[in-house]
């Protein structure tokens, strides 16, 4: 086992893992979601179909798959990374562990704890917001519209160092964006300039798109592999166990 992680006690952590996996393997990742008290320390994980975040309708790529998951710790991820025929799958691909920092909204499936000491973002520092959605299917039409939108905006800010769009149908919507700085992220979520968000935004207040949604936002404190050549984090600090 090479390294360790960023020493984290025992707070509550995400972990995002990306891969090209091939269509049938991405047809059993999507089957094989592991339940929180299957395995020690899971709170909670969703598998996903993913692509990229683009102009118009998300541009999901065959055989590539998500999962996303809440750990009480960094040992409880560390085994399941060791031992677990789920994480062979995306052992070539892409990860990283997150520290969440703030939320709006809720999720009932994955409750995120910040830390009462968690360090506030500086300006300049790197995060990675989840969007997490659960469709209103007869709202899915206009939620569309609206966020192909924002999300054009958002591709083309090159504050946005990474992202993927998420899916698993029927109802689960998502994306994970990587940005240069906070303030970048603020200026494009919440800044004048970059109005498109905030429209989406007051859009699902005014009548809601999603059953439940949330807006997370991380720090980055370790990464490891790469997808289509790129490290999904690059700032992130080395010494991630390879699985």
């Amino acid at each position: 086992m090479a390294g360790r992680p960023l020493e984290r006690g025992t707070k509550m952590i995400v972990s995002v893992h990306l891969a090209d996996i091939g269509l049938r393997a991405a047809r059993d990742v999507l089957r094989s979601r592991p339940r929180p008290g299957a395995l020690p320390g899971l709170r909670h994980a969703q598998t996903a179909l993913t692509g990229d975040i683009a102009a118009g309708l998300p541009r999901l790529r065959p055989g590539r798959a998500a999962l996303i998951a809440a750990w009480d710790d960094d040992a409880a991820l560390d085994r399941f990374l060791a031992d677990h025929p789920l994480a062979g799958h995306f052992a070539s691909g892409c990860q990283v562990r997150l520290e969440p920092l703030g939320v709006r909204g809720s999720w009932s499936g994955m409750p995120v704890e910040v830390a009462p000491d968690a360090r506030p973002a500086d300006d300049d520092e790197q995060v990675v917001v989840l969007t997490l959605g659960e469709t209103r299917l007869r709202r899915l039409g206009p939620f569309l519209r609206a966020n192909s939108r924002a999300s054009g905006r958002a591709a083309a800010d090159p504050a946005m160092t990474a992202s993927a769009a998420l899916a698993r149908p029927p109802r689960f919507v998502g994306t994970l964006s990587v940005w240069r700085s906070l303030r970048e992220m603020t200026a494009y979520a919440y800044g004048e300039r970059r109005p498109k968000h905030r429209e989406t935004v007051a859009a699902h207040r005014a009548r809601p798109f999603h059953h439940e949604a949330a807006f997370v936002r991380f720090r980055p404190y370790a990464a490891h592999g790469t997808l289509g050549g790129r490290t999904l984090c690059e700032t992130a600090a080395p010494g991630v166990p390879t699985p």
